[in-house]
């Protein structure tokens, strides 16, 4: 018996070699029981049968699996709970991974409003909706480029460090009856204008909405997946008019109040 398998040892499967083998053994033995062979074993985890024989024998001893005849093996209570242990460890540990270390090296891309070499300290900034790069520390919020880009060209940031300050956009609703109720003709076409104005861009959901911005001889910016646009158009700071039919309003709204999105609706019908 190698000398690893001798003995107990509460290590969990980061910290201990022999556990993380014990671990992955345990894991084929519930998946495949009864009828599993050693060999079985060893070709799935990468190791030797006489070194799964040492493994199992060991196992059995600590009463985490029961021997029911050659090459039948079933895990027992026992061996479940420890495997829900580990597991929950590994789960911790991924989500550290994931959340804290991960999530700091995080590359996200800007618009470089001035040159910019790789490994520079940027200053970043939110104007129309998307996220600007100035070479130097000379603001609130800062990244490290990785990347080096000239004016205008996309660059890779990360290392983010302090708050971009720009304040969410709010959405302004204009409730469009459906056909049966009139449709775009029901909504005074002169009254959209001092409204767009007013907004950065111009989103319409339904058949009635982009009639109703025909008639008004607007162009709208938003036509498509108008529910996730016009939420992250705002998340981005920008200010969105919206016509929506009256049957695709409760989508949008919801996904509003969802993402903590400020909006208004507003009823333009014709008198």
């Amino acid at each position: 018996m190698p000398k690893d398998v001798v003995g107990t040892d509460d290590s969990g499967v980061l910290q201990s070699k022999r556990n993380a083998t014990r671990y992955q053994i345990l894991v084929q033995v519930a998946e495949h029981q009864p009828a599993v062979s050693q060999q079985e074993i060893a070709d799935a985890i990468g190791i030797t049968a006489q070194a799964v024989s040492d493994y199992l024998r060991d196992l059995i001893e600590q009463g985490y699996v029961n021997k029911q005849g050659r090459g039948r093996y079933e895990i027992t209570k026992e061996g479940v709970d420890w495997l829900i242990t580990q597991t929950d460890e590994l789960r911790g540990f991924v989500q550290h991974v994931s959340e804290d270390v991960i999530g700091q090296v995080d590359i996200e891309t800007a618009l470089a409003r001035t040159e910019i070499s790789e490994g520079e300290t940027v200053t970043l900034t939110m104007q129309d909706g998307v996220l600007r790069a100035v070479a130097g520390d000379i603001g609130g919020a800062t990244a490290v480029a990785v990347t080096e880009a000239d004016p205008e060209q996309d660059v890779g940031v990360t290392n983010f460090e302090g708050v971009l300050d720009y304040d969410l956009g709010t959405v302004t609703i204009v409730a469009v009856p459906t056909v049966q109720n009139g449709g775009s003709m029901a909504v005074d076409p002169d009254a959209i204008h001092p409204i767009e104005d007013e907004h950065d861009l111009v989103a319409v959901a339904g058949t009635e909405a982009l009639a109703t911005v025909h008639r008004a001889s607007i162009d709208p910016d938003i036509r498509f997946g108008t529910e996730a646009a016009v939420e992250e158009a705002a998340t981005k700071g920008q200010s969105v008019l919206l016509l929506a039919s009256t049957d695709e309003l409760s989508t949008h709204t919801d996904q509003l109040r969802e993402g903590n999105i400020g909006y208004e609706v507003m009823d333009l019908r014709e008198e």
